[in-house]
């Protein structure tokens, strides 16, 4: 599975606990959300690190 997919799966997985969070008041999936939104930020900073890494091995 390549980057983008991750990416993609891990945003439509989250759907559900915002729906349940914002329009249902369940504080649980509150949390779900929170977990899943550090996870898109960790996720994020790695695709951030490959890209530039991956960037500056083409121009050495």
């Amino acid at each position: 599975m390549n980057r983008f997919e991750e990416l993609r799966k891990l945003v439509l997985d989250l759907e559900g606990d915002f729906d349940k969070f914002y329009n249902k008041g369940n504080q649980a999936a509150g949390t779900r959300v929170r977990k899943g939104m550090q996870d898109l930020k960790v996720l994020a900073q790695e695709i951030r690190t490959q890209v530039q890494d991956m960037k500056n091995e083409k121009s050495a």
